[in-house]
């Protein structure tokens, strides 16, 4: 796939995850995210905007990834650490948004969420641009302690979840099976659009 397509990708599936990002805040009574739920405790507590605080956490966790190690940690990375933070507060202040009104309402409002997020999160990884600031610390911090990677995710997110509440961060139920939900989402969008992208290279090739 030729690069400039790949970019285009890239950035659709950021604006398509944030999208999904901000759907859930709007029904964040129900839980949301561990990084999402940092975000907006960060904001109830110190101001700002949670897309602000996206950035902000966002950055930091590349400075630590850069410390750890690089390899992880490319123009992707910065793209995703301010694009996304920029994308959900545009989203969120033009209120293009489903509104919370009812229980049946705002679950169907969060399952939908979560599983935007998976597709836009499965379709930016899939073009190759680079990991996001989160993913690249945990698999900068992964290389470093030899742990798995799933392993330090869940002490990672766990920490998080923990650091919220102390803040005064939404946690409900939702904040725990978020994964379980998005990540089956986020596999089968990722191999899709990795499918594509290479036959569009195998067409290129013998094109």
């Amino acid at each position: 796939m030729r690069y400039h397509h790949r970019f285009g990708m890239f950035f659709f599936g950021l604006i398509i995850f944030s999208y999904g990002i901000a759907m859930a805040i709007q029904v964040q009574h129900l839980g949301v995210s561990p990084w999402d739920m940092l975000n907006i405790a960060l904001r109830d507590r110190f101001g700002l905007t949670i897309g602000t605080w996206a950035v902000l956490v966002g950055l930091f966790l590349i400075g630590c990834s850069l410390f750890i190690g690089r390899r992880y940690i490319n123009i992707g990375t910065f793209l995703n650490a301010v694009l996304v933070g920029a994308f959900v507060d545009f989203f969120l202040f033009t209120g293009i948004l489903p509104s919370a009104s009812s229980l049946p309402l705002d679950i169907l409002i969060l399952l939908a969420a979560i599983a935007v997020m998976g597709i836009g999160g499965g379709m930016y990884s899939a073009a190759g641009i680079g990991a996001g600031p989160r993913d690249g610390f945990m698999l900068s911090l992964s290389d470093k302690t030899g742990f798995s990677i799933s392993h330090v995710r869940i002490v990672m997110e766990s920490l998080v979840v923990v650091i919220g509440l102390l803040i005064g961060g939404p946690v409900f139920l939702f904040t725990f099976i978020y994964p379980f939900i998005q990540s089956p989402i986020y596999q089968r969008s990722y191999l899709f659009w990795k499918k594509r992208m290479d036959e569009d290279a195998s067409h290129a090739v013998t094109g």
